[in-house]
């Protein structure tokens, strides 16, 4: 018997419906699930059922069915680390890229789910490491690192290292550090190229800078960058993903590939591509 656990935000009132028809398609269809307690706390759920720790272990739960858009996929991704449990993303959101299960399909994803009908997709993770440890165990991230100014009109200056030696100093409102699957968020956004899961690539792309030739920059996933801002900044906000930091610009910046990845869960043909081409809109010409 599968051990489900559940895990959902509710960002308008107007939602409640859509999460409480995943639920119930949930309820039909497996007989042990758990929440977490935010779940439980939004969803008026019975407390008997909410998993009682903020961390998964290994072997805990079959899958976790998170219940939102991108940035609750992110969430879920701290919860289950690196216990090896795959996320299925069901988009009660927006744009989602990662929660790419439409409601539409419950019934058919959720009996695919049941009977192992399903890939997973090893998504590389991103980690940043300071000497006081800042982010203490949390120091991951499945879209990027950023830094960026901190309640500021100036910019920062950012000293970028690749492997020790010297790289560039980006004079700019902020730097990212994309893993693929965040080249299509922040990092795109700032005009950063997209890049496919599973590249083996990172790329570092520089938030409005000051001089038009700095041009985001792809390496490849293997090589550490060390940032150290300058001295005309006291502090600035360092982010993981939804994390977010405000620190002095005496701290030196370490960022690598984590040594785990997240597994993101879909059904059969329904690859990268299909999402990619899908939300952007991609062959759509109204000229045909």
């Amino acid at each position: 018997m599968m051990q489900i656990a559940v895990h959902g935000r509710l960002r308008f009132e107007s939602d409640r419906p859509r999460l409480q028809a995943v639920l119930n398609v949930l309820n039909q269809k497996f007989q042990s699930i758990s929440y977490t307690q935010e779940l439980a706390e939004i969803g008026g759920l019975p407390m008997d059922g909410v998993i009682p720790t903020e961390k998964f272990r290994k072997d805990q739960f079959d899958a976790l069915v998170c219940i939102g858009g991108d940035g609750t996929i992110l969430e879920s991704v701290r919860k289950v680390g690196n216990s090896g449990i795959p996320i299925l993303g069901v988009n009660a959101g927006r744009l989602g890229f990662l929660a790419s299960t439409p409601l539409e399909e419950l019934e058919q994803a959720f009996e695919k789910l049941k009977t192992g009908d399903f890939q997973v997709d090893e998504r590389t993770l991103v980690k940043a490491e300071t000497d006081d440890n800042l982010f203490g165990g949390d120091n991951y991230a499945l879209n990027e690192v950023s830094v960026h100014k901190n309640a500021t009109s100036s910019m920062i200056v950012v000293n970028a290292y690749l492997d020790d030696f010297f790289l560039n100093t980006y004079w700019a409102d902020g730097l990212i550090i994309s893993t693929p699957t965040g080249s299509t968020g922040y990092s795109l956004s700032a005009g950063g190229p997209i890049i496919a899961p599973g590249t083996s690539n990172f790329v570092i792309t520089p938030i409005a800078p000051h001089n038009l030739n700095v041009r985001p920059l792809v390496i490849a996933d293997n090589r550490k960058v060390t940032l150290r801002i300058g001295d005309a900044d006291p502090s600035f906000m360092m982010s993981l993903d939804s994390q977010s930091n405000i620190i002095s610009s005496e701290v030196e910046i370490r960022v690598s590939k984590a040594d785990f990845q997240v597994g993101l869960i879909r059904f059969g043909t329904n690859d990268y591509f299909d999402t990619l081409r899908g939300k952007l809109m991609w062959g759509i010409d109204k000229r045909n």
